[in-house]
Protein backbone atom coordinates (compact mmCIF):
# COMPACT_ATOMS: atom_id res chain seq x y z
CA UNK A 1 0.00 0.00 0.00
CA UNK A 2 1.42 3.44 -0.82
CA UNK A 3 2.29 5.59 1.91
CA UNK A 4 0.05 8.70 2.19
CA UNK A 5 1.95 11.95 2.26
CA UNK A 6 -1.23 14.25 1.98
CA UNK A 7 -0.58 15.79 5.25
CA UNK A 8 3.75 16.76 4.80
CA UNK A 9 3.88 19.87 5.68
CA UNK A 10 4.70 20.74 1.84
CA UNK A 11 1.19 19.44 0.72
CA UNK A 12 -0.41 21.47 3.74
CA UNK A 13 0.99 24.39 2.90
CA UNK A 14 0.15 24.40 -1.21
CA UNK A 15 -4.05 23.18 -0.06
CA UNK A 16 -3.99 25.65 2.27
CA UNK A 17 -2.87 28.42 0.11
CA UNK A 18 -4.59 27.67 -2.76
CA UNK A 19 -7.97 26.94 -1.03
CA UNK A 20 -7.35 30.75 -0.25
CA UNK A 21 -6.87 32.08 -3.25
CA UNK A 22 -10.41 33.11 -5.39
CA UNK A 23 -10.11 32.57 -8.92
CA UNK A 24 -11.08 36.79 -9.34
CA UNK A 25 -7.91 37.29 -6.81
CA UNK A 26 -5.56 35.02 -8.92
CA UNK A 27 -6.18 36.98 -12.10
CA UNK A 28 -8.50 34.22 -13.58
CA UNK A 29 -11.00 35.89 -16.24
CA UNK A 30 -12.59 32.52 -17.15
CA UNK A 31 -12.51 30.27 -14.23
CA UNK A 32 -12.83 26.30 -14.88
CA UNK A 33 -16.46 25.49 -15.37
CA UNK A 34 -18.66 23.36 -13.06
CA UNK A 35 -20.30 23.92 -9.95
CA UNK A 36 -17.53 25.11 -7.41
CA UNK A 37 -17.45 23.35 -3.53
CA UNK A 38 -14.85 26.08 -2.25
CA UNK A 39 -14.23 29.44 -3.13
CA UNK A 40 -10.53 28.93 -3.46
CA UNK A 41 -8.66 27.90 -6.77
CA UNK A 42 -8.98 24.39 -7.95
CA UNK A 43 -5.85 22.50 -8.94
CA UNK A 44 -6.09 22.29 -12.62
CA UNK A 45 -6.48 26.80 -12.00
CA UNK A 46 -3.55 26.90 -10.04
CA UNK A 47 -1.28 24.20 -12.45
CA UNK A 48 -2.43 26.32 -15.38
CA UNK A 49 -1.31 30.09 -13.82
CA UNK A 50 1.56 28.49 -12.45
CA UNK A 51 3.03 26.36 -15.99
CA UNK A 52 2.61 23.33 -14.98
CA UNK A 53 1.13 20.06 -15.61
CA UNK A 54 -2.11 18.74 -13.72
CA UNK A 55 -0.28 15.70 -12.89
CA UNK A 56 2.56 17.35 -11.60
CA UNK A 57 0.95 19.87 -9.17
CA UNK A 58 -0.96 17.09 -7.83
CA UNK A 59 1.37 14.82 -6.96
CA UNK A 60 3.38 18.00 -5.08
CA UNK A 61 0.07 18.75 -3.07
CA UNK A 62 -0.30 14.87 -2.28
CA UNK A 63 3.30 14.90 -1.14
CA UNK A 64 4.09 12.31 -3.32
CA UNK A 65 6.85 14.52 -4.81
CA UNK A 66 9.35 16.60 -3.26
CA UNK A 67 11.22 17.53 -6.39
CA UNK A 68 10.25 20.45 -7.75
CA UNK A 69 13.22 23.21 -9.27
CA UNK A 70 13.38 26.53 -7.76
CA UNK A 71 11.86 27.75 -10.78
CA UNK A 72 8.56 26.17 -10.46
CA UNK A 73 8.55 26.47 -6.62
CA UNK A 74 8.91 30.33 -7.87
CA UNK A 75 6.35 29.96 -10.57
CA UNK A 76 3.42 28.67 -7.32
CA UNK A 77 4.75 31.26 -5.53
CA UNK A 78 3.74 34.25 -8.07
CA UNK A 79 0.66 32.28 -9.22
CA UNK A 80 -0.54 32.01 -5.22
CA UNK A 81 0.07 35.81 -4.45
CA UNK A 82 2.72 34.81 -1.59
CA UNK A 83 4.39 37.51 0.47
CA UNK A 84 8.26 37.16 0.89
CA UNK A 85 8.16 35.08 4.06
CA UNK A 86 5.57 32.60 2.48
CA UNK A 87 7.61 32.14 -0.36
CA UNK A 88 10.41 31.56 1.56
CA UNK A 89 8.33 29.08 3.33
CA UNK A 90 7.38 27.61 0.27
CA UNK A 91 10.94 26.39 -0.96
CA UNK A 92 12.61 25.62 2.64
CA UNK A 93 9.50 23.13 2.24
CA UNK A 94 10.50 21.54 -0.52
CA UNK A 95 14.23 21.21 0.43
CA UNK A 96 15.29 17.76 0.50
CA UNK A 97 15.06 16.25 3.70
CA UNK A 98 18.96 15.76 4.74
CA UNK A 99 19.37 19.81 4.32
CA UNK A 100 16.52 20.55 6.91
CA UNK A 101 17.60 18.24 9.38
CA UNK A 102 21.30 19.86 9.60
CA UNK A 103 19.27 23.44 10.36
CA UNK A 104 18.47 22.38 13.83
CA UNK A 105 18.32 25.46 16.37
CA UNK A 106 22.09 25.62 17.39
CA UNK A 107 22.16 26.98 21.23
CA UNK A 108 21.18 31.10 21.47
CA UNK A 109 23.20 33.61 23.17
CA UNK A 110 22.33 37.04 23.07
CA UNK A 111 25.46 39.47 22.31
CA UNK A 112 27.00 41.70 24.45
CA UNK A 113 26.55 44.27 21.85
CA UNK A 114 22.71 43.81 22.10
CA UNK A 115 22.72 43.97 25.70
CA UNK A 116 24.27 47.41 25.28
CA UNK A 117 22.16 48.21 23.03
CA UNK A 118 19.22 47.40 24.62
CA UNK A 119 20.45 49.79 27.27
CA UNK A 120 20.87 52.28 24.98
CA UNK A 121 17.15 51.99 23.87
CA UNK A 122 16.03 52.38 26.98
CA UNK A 123 17.52 55.56 27.98
CA UNK A 124 15.88 56.72 24.94
CA UNK A 125 12.38 55.27 26.01
CA UNK A 126 12.59 52.93 23.73
CA UNK A 127 11.14 49.35 24.62
CA UNK A 128 12.93 46.47 22.81
CA UNK A 129 13.68 43.03 23.50
CA UNK A 130 15.05 39.62 21.75
CA UNK A 131 13.11 36.64 20.43
CA UNK A 132 14.41 33.62 19.66
CA UNK A 133 13.65 30.12 17.87
CA UNK A 134 10.60 28.95 19.12
CA UNK A 135 9.54 33.13 19.89
CA UNK A 136 11.91 32.54 22.84
CA UNK A 137 12.17 35.40 24.83
CA UNK A 138 16.19 35.48 25.22
CA UNK A 139 16.19 39.31 26.55
CA UNK A 140 14.22 43.18 27.23
CA UNK A 141 14.62 46.36 28.45
CA UNK A 142 13.50 47.22 31.49
CA UNK A 143 10.72 49.45 29.52
CA UNK A 144 9.35 46.20 27.30
CA UNK A 145 9.24 44.69 30.53
CA UNK A 146 6.89 47.06 31.78
CA UNK A 147 5.22 47.48 28.43
CA UNK A 148 4.24 43.31 27.79
CA UNK A 149 5.45 41.83 30.79
CA UNK A 150 8.43 40.66 33.24
CA UNK A 151 9.64 37.54 31.26
CA UNK A 152 12.19 37.46 33.51
CA UNK A 153 9.79 36.78 36.49
CA UNK A 154 8.44 34.08 35.10
CA UNK A 155 9.65 30.07 35.18
CA UNK A 156 12.29 29.69 32.25
CA UNK A 157 9.69 27.51 30.40
CA UNK A 158 7.37 30.38 29.95
CA UNK A 159 9.57 32.62 28.40
CA UNK A 160 8.08 32.33 25.22
CA UNK A 161 6.44 35.22 23.22
CA UNK A 162 3.73 32.65 21.87
CA UNK A 163 2.70 30.87 25.34
CA UNK A 164 2.41 34.87 26.51
CA UNK A 165 -0.11 35.43 23.77
CA UNK A 166 -2.44 32.47 23.78
CA UNK A 167 -1.79 30.83 27.75
CA UNK A 168 -1.74 34.05 30.18
CA UNK A 169 -5.44 36.29 30.11
CA UNK A 170 -3.18 39.68 30.70
CA UNK A 171 -2.39 39.74 26.91
CA UNK A 172 -5.83 39.18 26.17
CA UNK A 173 -6.50 42.46 27.85
CA UNK A 174 -3.20 44.13 26.63
CA UNK A 175 -3.61 43.80 23.27
CA UNK A 176 -5.76 46.41 21.43
CA UNK A 177 -6.39 43.53 18.23
CA UNK A 178 -5.90 40.38 20.26
CA UNK A 179 -7.13 38.18 17.40
CA UNK A 180 -4.79 39.82 15.20
CA UNK A 181 -1.59 39.24 17.31
CA UNK A 182 -2.35 35.58 18.22
CA UNK A 183 -2.96 34.74 14.20
CA UNK A 184 0.29 36.45 13.58
CA UNK A 185 1.85 34.46 16.51
CA UNK A 186 0.95 31.33 15.22
CA UNK A 187 1.82 32.47 11.20
CA UNK A 188 5.74 32.97 12.73
CA UNK A 189 5.48 29.82 15.05
CA UNK A 190 4.55 28.01 11.41
CA UNK A 191 7.68 29.65 9.72
CA UNK A 192 9.92 28.62 12.44
CA UNK A 193 8.18 24.64 12.21
CA UNK A 194 9.16 24.84 8.68
CA UNK A 195 12.88 26.26 9.09
CA UNK A 196 13.48 23.64 11.88
CA UNK A 197 11.00 20.98 11.57
CA UNK A 198 13.31 18.18 13.76
CA UNK A 199 13.03 20.65 16.88
CA UNK A 200 11.87 18.56 19.45
CA UNK A 201 11.53 21.89 21.75
CA UNK A 202 9.32 23.13 18.84
CA UNK A 203 7.56 20.24 19.00
CA UNK A 204 6.34 20.13 22.53
CA UNK A 205 5.93 23.84 22.64
CA UNK A 206 3.00 23.47 19.44
CA UNK A 207 1.84 20.34 21.45
CA UNK A 208 1.08 21.94 24.47
CA UNK A 209 -0.43 25.46 22.93
CA UNK A 210 -2.58 23.04 20.73
CA UNK A 211 -3.70 20.74 23.89
CA UNK A 212 -4.59 24.28 25.86
CA UNK A 213 -5.39 26.60 23.56
CA UNK A 214 -8.60 26.39 21.38
CA UNK A 215 -7.46 29.45 19.50
CA UNK A 216 -4.52 28.42 18.47
CA UNK A 217 -5.96 24.86 17.54
CA UNK A 218 -7.78 27.02 14.76
CA UNK A 219 -5.10 29.47 13.43
CA UNK A 220 -2.65 26.97 13.34
CA UNK A 221 -4.74 25.07 10.92
CA UNK A 222 -4.69 28.20 8.92
CA UNK A 223 -1.43 27.21 7.94
CA UNK A 224 -0.32 30.77 7.30
CA UNK A 225 3.33 31.63 7.75
CA UNK A 226 4.27 34.90 9.14
CA UNK A 227 7.22 37.44 9.58
CA UNK A 228 7.01 40.07 11.52
CA UNK A 229 9.34 43.34 9.44
CA UNK A 230 7.58 46.69 10.33
CA UNK A 231 4.27 47.52 11.56
CA UNK A 232 1.76 48.96 14.32
CA UNK A 233 0.62 47.63 17.26
CA UNK A 234 -2.19 48.69 19.83
CA UNK A 235 -1.95 48.01 23.46
CA UNK A 236 -4.62 48.77 26.52
CA UNK A 237 -1.73 49.04 29.36
CA UNK A 238 -3.33 49.02 32.96
CA UNK A 239 -1.28 52.13 34.17
CA UNK A 240 -0.94 54.18 31.44
CA UNK A 241 -4.04 53.37 28.86
CA UNK A 242 -3.94 53.30 25.31
CA UNK A 243 -1.18 53.62 22.90
CA UNK A 244 0.13 53.07 19.56
CA UNK A 245 3.66 51.81 18.78
CA UNK A 246 5.21 51.47 15.62
CA UNK A 247 8.12 48.86 15.30
CA UNK A 248 10.95 47.48 13.74
CA UNK A 249 12.38 44.28 13.58
CA UNK A 250 16.20 43.64 13.05
CA UNK A 251 17.92 40.47 12.51
CA UNK A 252 21.52 40.48 14.69
CA UNK A 253 24.32 39.91 12.29
CA UNK A 254 26.13 36.51 14.73
CA UNK A 255 22.66 34.96 14.80
CA UNK A 256 20.07 34.41 12.07
CA UNK A 257 17.73 33.06 13.85
CA UNK A 258 17.28 35.97 16.69
CA UNK A 259 14.97 39.08 16.17
CA UNK A 260 15.69 42.56 17.77
CA UNK A 261 12.07 44.44 18.20
CA UNK A 262 12.40 48.03 18.80
CA UNK A 263 9.12 50.08 19.48
CA UNK A 264 8.63 53.44 18.96
CA UNK A 265 5.80 56.04 19.05
CA UNK A 266 4.58 59.26 17.39
CA UNK A 267 6.89 62.02 18.61
CA UNK A 268 4.22 64.74 20.57
CA UNK A 269 1.43 61.76 20.51
CA UNK A 270 -0.72 60.59 23.36
CA UNK A 271 1.08 57.35 22.93
CA UNK A 272 5.01 59.09 23.25
CA UNK A 273 2.86 60.67 26.30
CA UNK A 274 2.03 57.31 27.59
CA UNK A 275 4.93 55.66 26.99
CA UNK A 276 7.35 58.33 28.77
CA UNK A 277 5.14 57.83 31.72
CA UNK A 278 5.38 54.74 31.92
CA UNK A 279 8.99 55.27 31.68
CA UNK A 280 8.70 57.13 34.48
CA UNK A 281 7.23 54.91 36.63
CA UNK A 282 9.91 52.33 35.77
CA UNK A 283 12.47 54.74 36.82
CA UNK A 284 11.25 54.69 39.88
CA UNK A 285 11.09 50.71 40.98
CA UNK A 286 13.94 49.48 42.71
CA UNK A 287 17.04 48.63 41.10
CA UNK A 288 17.23 45.52 41.54
CA UNK A 289 14.13 44.86 39.32
CA UNK A 290 16.49 45.98 36.63
CA UNK A 291 17.18 44.05 33.52
CA UNK A 292 20.97 41.83 34.08
CA UNK A 293 23.07 44.10 32.83
CA UNK A 294 20.93 47.53 32.99
CA UNK A 295 22.79 50.50 33.79
CA UNK A 296 21.11 50.31 37.38
CA UNK A 297 21.94 46.74 38.05
CA UNK A 298 25.00 44.85 39.09
CA UNK A 299 27.04 43.83 35.90
CA UNK A 300 27.88 40.55 37.43
CA UNK A 301 24.26 39.82 37.44
CA UNK A 302 24.08 39.28 34.05
CA UNK A 303 23.73 36.22 32.78
CA UNK A 304 26.36 34.51 30.30
CA UNK A 305 23.56 33.69 27.64
CA UNK A 306 21.14 36.09 28.58
CA UNK A 307 17.60 35.19 29.57
CA UNK A 308 17.76 31.60 30.31
CA UNK A 309 15.69 29.71 27.63
CA UNK A 310 12.90 27.38 28.27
Amino acid sequence: MDRDHTNSPLAAFLRSARARLSPHEAGLDEPLLGRRRVSGLRREELARLAGVSVDYYTRLEQGRSRSASPEVLDALATALHLDDAEREHLHTLARPMPAQRRRRPRPQRVHPATWRLLDTLEAACRPAFVLGCRLDVLAHNRLAGRLITDFRALPAAERNQARFVFLDPHARDLYGNWPAVAADTAAMLRRDAGRHPDDPALGALIGDLSIHSEEFRRYWADNKVHQRTTGSKDYHHPLVGYLTITYQALTPADDPDQTLFVYDTEPGSPSEHALRLLAQWTDRTPADDAHPGSPSAPTASRPPNGIPRP
